[in-house]
């Protein structure tokens, strides 16, 4: 049975969308099969349906169109209605084990929302969910609110309590929340979620800036990505403007102030990453100031154009509908993680008890992998300690908790990376520089390396090296684990590895795994980045380090020995191969849920699993993939990653003593995120290996 909460606001304007975003985020990480319905349309257009479809894999159908609903309310046909979103939802509902319906808000003409709310919830038996949001209201005032929103929903029937997500919270004293959460649970209301304003939740794009001012676009550049946080209208001297210029910064000035456009692009150019720049007053630029600031213009400062003065485009612009735009999928997951964070654990645990099976989803994966990055409070060092996108994830990492992030680079160079990025480095992070500690790494270098010949003169040079300086502090127990290769080869990355950290004790082999989490689950790819040619019996043992891997991760392993055949339905020296592989990682490893050979879709599609291994206890439901040889896996996992939009995690290296990651050098920030949050995790997972072999 589908266990159904209905989200309702206690008032206008409290963010109801973000709020049900945020619970469907939250169960989904719990491996709930949790699915979403809005039932009656807003008069405006449907933005909690688009958003749900951007920010999961759901697609819930269109909402019963607002004049069917107010002609059958106009008749007195109540009755019709009811039944007509109960069908609605039962729909939606098919399959899940929880469904989350979005209620109606009061609009402009449409007094009967709280009514018909009324109505939906006890017609699904539902329980309720009451989302409210301060405006200039204490503690005891916001209370009150939600309690007469409570009281409008009449008994709800015995043991029935109602829920409260508080959601644009501002940054109140505790005093101020205790009295809150004591005034909410004394009207028999539990409170689940106080979540926080955040400036970072309503900064628009400038794409969004540029359609809502009706701007024309002199310079697109990066206005599809950038934000803005703030505005400034800039009038003053060039000197008494310039100290006010700032990442994420959105710029007003006069198009005809050449003065003020020449020392945005200088400073642009010196690497501060501003917003925007809007130019009024219907002026056309200087053709030629314009061709002079076009390399500053090409970093991907957007530029745009308006007819209006400064003074009233700045008014239009403190006046436009911060909403999430139904096509900004960064907003959306931004916005779904910080209503889920703060929603309460044990209220979810209450919620999940009665699901029927358990899945493990991307959200759901991610949650897990920082929940337990957190407890391992592991020390990952960062050898590209200057590169960009690896100092904003090491900002990240270090804020989240994920990880005690070590930058290797010289500090000034690392404060002024950030400073340009915008990125508030943590006081806490460490940032070494490898150039002045690498002489205490050289004795131990030779002593390590002797038997290969190894020479003080050679190790000086190796320890030129970051990787090799951050792999020493690994081998010599002062880092727990090290990643790279945003800007190095994946041979730069484990050279240093193999020959320092060396293999675990019975292992002699180092493969890799990616997670590749696909709309509905992750599933394991192995090896599809490290061995190219793997022989029988190292394709066994990579077969039982990935599943090693998806069990460490959460995921109960059923392996797949792929090959293009199923069973015995060809031969030939690449399938027989894969038949030894599969006997040898059974033999070895009897307990696992391992088959082979398979097709790709016998092993992942129930259907074509009946047909042609009805006997097979892991095809149609593999979850961990085991190619043959490399060049299968390299070309399947980025086919899958590129032409599907899936998120590859990875590769995680297998089979190092100490763990030692790799990244890709197009990675974005969250794949270097996930990666150290792996990585520590792989750090605990051997310190419990070792304590056990011991």
């Amino acid at each position: 049975m589908t266990r159904t909460l209905f989200v309702a606001p206690a008032g206008r304007n409290v963010g109801l969308t973000t709020a049900s975003l945020g619970l469907v985020r939250a169960l989904d990480r719990q491996g709930v099969r949790v699915t979403f319905a809005k039932p009656i349309s807003t008069r405006a257009e449907d933005r909690s349906t688009a958003l749900i479809k951007l920010g999961t894999c759901l697609l819930p159908p269109p909402p019963l169109p607002r004049k069917l609903v107010e002609d059958l309310l106009s008749t007195g046909d109540e009755q019709t209605l009811l039944e007509k979103v109960v069908e609605f939802c039962d729909h939606v509902a098919e399959g899940a084990d929880v469904l989350v319906v979005e209620g109606m808000v009061s609009e402009l003409g449409a007094a009967y929302a709280m009514r018909v709310n009324n109505l939906v919830l006890k017609a699904l038996d539902a329980e309720l969910v009451l989302v409210g949001a301060p405006f200039n209201q204490t503690a005891t005032e916001l209370a009150d609110a939600l309690s007469i929103a409570a009281r409008g929903f009449g008994d709800l029937g015995e043991g029935r309590q109602i829920s409260c997500i508080l959601n644009r919270v501002p940054a109140e004293s505790e005093e101020w929340l205790a009295t809150w959460s004591a005034a909410i649970t004394a009207e028999k209301m539990i409170p689940v979620a106080i979540v926080p304003a955040r400036d970072d939740l309503s900064a628009l794009r400038v794409k969004d800036l540029a359609e809502a001012i009706h701007a024309r676009v002199l310079f697109p550049g990066d206005m599809a990505k950038r934000r803005y946080r703030d505005v400034k209208l800039y009038a003053m001297t060039v000197a008494n403007s310039a100290r006010y210029f700032a990442p994420d910064r959105l710029l007003i000035t006069p198009a005809d102030r050449d003065d003020i456009i020449l020392a945005v692009s200088l400073a642009v150019m010196g690497g501060m990453r501003m917003a925007g720049l809007v130019l009024t007053g219907g002026i056309e630029p200087d053709e030629r100031i314009m061709q002079l600031c076009a390399p500053a213009f090409a970093t991907g400062l957007p530029v745009l154009h308006v007819d209006t003065g400064s003074y009233e485009t700045a008014n239009m612009v403190a006046s436009i509908d911060k909403q999430i735009p139904i096509d900004d999928k960064e907003r959306v997951e931004l916005a779904m993680n910080v209503v889920a964070d703060r929603i309460d654990a044990s209220w979810l645990r209450n919620l999940v008890a009665m699901r029927r099976s358990q899945r493990l989803s991307p959200p759901a994966f991610r949650h897990h992998l920082v929940e337990d990055a957190r407890k391992a409070n592991k020390r990952i060092v960062l050898p590209e300690g200057t590169e960009p996108r690896t100092i904003t994830a090491a900002a990240i990492a270090q804020e989240r908790g994920i990880a005690r992030c070590v930058l290797l680079g010289a500090p000034d160079a690392v404060h002024e990376q950030a400073r340009k990025l915008g990125v508030r480095l943590p006081a806490s992070i460490e940032i070494i520089d490898p150039v002045l500690v690498a002489s205490q790494y050289v004795e131990a270098l030779v002593e390590k390396r002797k038997n290969r010949g190894m020479t003080r003169e050679r190790a000086e040079i190796e320890l030129q090296d970051s990787i090799m300086v951050g792999t020493m502090m690994m081998a010599l127990g002062e880092a727990d684990g090290l990643v790279s290769g945003a800007i190095h080869t994946t041979a730069h990355t484990i050279r240093p590895a193999l020959q320092l950290i060396k293999t675990v004790p019975g292992c002699d082999l180092v493969s890799s795994v990616f997670f590749m989490c696909l709309p509905e689950q992750v599933l394991v790819f192995g090896d599809c980045a490290v061995v190219p040619n793997p022989t029988a019996e190292e394709l066994a043992d990579i077969a039982i380090q990935s599943a090693d891997s998806a069990l460490a991760f959460g995921i109960q392993p059923r392996v797949a020995m792929l090959s293009y055949s199923t069973g015995s339905s060809g031969g030939g020296e690449d399938v027989e191969k894969v038949v030894k592989a599969t006997e040898l990682a059974k033999k070895a490893r009897p307990d696992l849920l391992l088959d082979g050979p398979l097709q790709y879709d016998a092993a992942v599609m129930p259907d074509v699993a009946r047909a042609k291994a009805p006997n097979s206890p892991v095809a149609g439901k593999a979850n961990v993939i085991i190619f043959p040889d490399l060049n299968t896996g390299n070309v399947t996992y980025k086919a899958v990653q590129r032409s599907a939009g899936v998120v590859a995690m990875g590769p995680l290296l297998q089979g190092l003593n100490r763990p030692v990651n790799d990244l890709s050098r197009g990675c974005l920030v969250e794949d270097i995120v996930f990666t150290i949050a792996l990585t520590a995790i792989q750090a605990q997972q051997a310190i419990t290996r070792n304590l056990k072999t011991t």
